[in-house]
């Protein structure tokens, strides 16, 4: 059990997180107008990438650090940065509008794109990025 600081340590993350995903999110919609949702698609990709990262590098620690840095960075930051219930709804609206493909698109490319980029991360934690 994690107790208070476990707790704090999520709550600090997810606000730094939440932060860092609306800048982003501002910053593609900027240069960006398109039907396909590009920003979510990019900010869960590079969050599943650096979750894989992060978690990898912790793993990798002797000693193993304190669990309120996995509690901090991954499930914090990480947590507060991508965001499933947007990806969702944003599949949905191009479904109820007729965009089946990129619906479709969406759908099929974040999984893929989500693991593949996870996996990407471990890989560099590994070879000590």
């Amino acid at each position: 059990m994690a107790g208070l600081g476990g707790y704090l340590a999520v709550f600090a993350g997810a606000g730094f997180g939440g932060v860092a995903r609306y800048a982003v999110g501002l910053a593609v919609v900027r240069h960006y107008n398109g039907p396909f949702p590009l920003a979510t698609f990019l900010i869960n990709v590079s969050g599943c990438f650096a979750a894989g990262l992060i978690a990898g590098l912790l793993a990798q620690r002797t000693p193993p650090p304190h669990d309120h840095w996995r509690l901090l960075l991954v499930v914090g930051v990480m947590g507060g940065y991508t965001t499933f219930s947007t990806f969702g709804v944003e599949t949905y609206r191009a479904i109820r509008d007729g965009y089946l493909a990129i619906a479709a698109a969406n759908a099929v490319g974040s999984v893929l794109a989500g693991v593949a980029a996870a996996a990407l991360g471990a890989a560099a934690a590994r070879r000590g990025f």
